[in-house]
């Protein structure tokens, strides 16, 4: 990731020597291990519903930090499964079910609906007032079984980055101070930042090719208007 920021902004560098730097100067270096891949287990959340285009499955949860007085934080995160973007990161010192469906009221009339919502079963979640309105605009839910976080991997590998890159290395003095902190961490991770897993693209570069490359339907291609001039009677 330092490779691919360094040569946006013009440096001629390659893997290998940036790797020695960063490893001689002792700052973090991934250490390689052997995982299960959970994303290929089909019969886990993500193998029933995966996301296959934009707006199809969004992904929620929360992540919790405080600010320095001791005073808990909540931070809702939203991100679309296929391209990565995060959609919302709302801050908080409390959510329910109701600043749910504002916020997603909000969301939808800018983006769009999702096909489907990805969480586990919080109460915020699994409230009586989030499931009647999605049930009333026909978006679906996909609850990942308890105790099973793997099942909503995207989200969860999000917050990894959101903690190592943002919360283990801001204090925040107040509530406002997080909002403005974090939503600039939001525009950076999805403008700035590049995404191994879209091969290098940042989520919104990401986001644009993809929308490049669909075709329009018929009813929305440009029409030729033709202006008729008529001569002298």
């Amino acid at each position: 990731m330092i490779t691919r920021l360094l040569r946006q902004e013009g440096w001629q560098v390659n893997f290998k020597r940036i790797y020695r730097i960063w490893k001689r100067e002792g700052l973090k270096v991934p250490v390689k291990k052997v995982k299960k891949r959970r994303l290929g287990d089909r019969s886990g959340a993500i193998g029933r519903r995966r996301a296959e285009r934009p707006n199809h499955v969004w992904s929620v949860d929360f992540i919790f930090d405080r600010t320095v007085n001791g005073r808990s934080l909540k931070v809702l995160s939203l991100i679309d499964e296929f391209t990565r973007e995060c959609i919302a990161l709302e801050v908080n010192r409390k959510f329910t079910g109701d600043d749910l469906v504002t916020l997603l009221v909000d969301l939808f009339a800018i983006r769009g609906r999702p096909q489907f919502i990805r969480s586990d079963n919080v109460p915020e979640f699994i409230s009586k007032r989030v499931r009647e309105f999605l049930d009333l605009i026909d978006v679906g839910t996909s609850y990942i079984e308890p105790g099973s976080p793997w099942e909503n991997a995207y989200v969860e590998s999000f917050h990894s980055r959101f903690r190592d890159e943002c919360l283990a290395c801001e204090e925040f003095a107040t509530l406002a101070e997080a909002e403005v902190v974090i939503e600039s961490w939001r525009q950076k991770y999805n403008h700035r930042r590049p995404h191994s897993g879209l091969d290098g693209l940042t989520p919104a570069e990401f986001a644009s090719q993809w929308a490049a490359s669909i075709p329009l339907p018929p009813w929305k291609l440009p029409t030729a208007k033709f202006v008729t001039q008529s001569g002298p009677s």
